[in-house]
């Protein structure tokens, strides 16, 4: 006679019943009434894993996210198929990817060095780049944040652009770089800042005015008598 939790059994009775192994001085499991070999109750009750639906074996190392279950073996990335472990990874589609995969494959790659941008870069005229690798054309500073333009598709930096290629005033002779919302008259071939397009006699401005040129010049009307 065998017992267990005030049951009684027969010892011809106590098996398995799923495989029928006689239980008697072995271990065994109970589930709703029925006993169960160890191996059985496994097979039958045990979580398993979301990548090979095998068991996970007790003292088994197992990783969960999304409410989904792996061995650490089976926990690996799309792209190369290595187990993840204690990496950091990306989500993509129903699995995940390694970094170092998701930054080959899916980030966006700078047009200069055509490296993966992992964060901070810049778009300039629909490219992506690095911050470190949009640089004036001619002094080679970094342009992220700070004013530049453009000649001939190339980025140059405020004061190389006004160094290089900027239109100088005819009175001051100073360029005229057009940053930062600077105004200026054009006349005849000619340039001057707006704060120096004045009467070059009674120094009125001739900003939206009359005037004339002379050797000396321009002037307002009145002066020209």
């Amino acid at each position: 006679d065998l017992s267990f939790k005030d049951k009684h059994w027969h010892e011809r009775c106590f098996f398995c019943s799923v495989c029928q192994a006689s239980l008697a001085d072995k271990p065994f499991a109970t589930k709703d009434n029925d006993l169960y070999c160890p191996e059985c109750y496994d097979e039958k009750f045990s979580p398993r894993c979301d990548g090979c639906k095998k068991i996970f074996k007790a003292g088994s190392r197992k990783y969960e996210y999304k409410g989904s279950t792996w061995h650490e073996e089976c926990f690996t990335c799309i792209e190369c198929k290595q187990p993840i472990g204690a990496k950091s990874f990306v989500p993509k589609d129903d699995g995940v990817v390694c970094v170092p995969c998701y930054e080959e494959k899916y980030s966006q790659k700078c047009c200069k060095c055509n490296k993966a941008i992992q964060k901070g870069g810049v778009t300039y005229k629909g490219q992506p780049w690095h911050k470190t690798c949009f640089l004036c054309t001619n002094c080679s500073c970094e342009l992220a944040g700070q004013k530049f333009t453009s000649r001939d598709e190339k980025p140059y930096c405020a004061d190389c652009y006004t160094q290089l290629f900027a239109k100088h005033c005819a009175k001051c002779t100073k360029p005229i770089s057009g940053f930062g919302g600077c105004k200026f008259v054009t006349f005849e071939e000619k340039h001057w800042h707006s704060d120096c397009f004045n009467c070059s006699k009674c120094q009125n401005s001739l900003v939206g005015k009359g005037f004339l040129v002379s050797d000396d010049g321009v002037v307002c009307p009145e002066c020209a008598r």
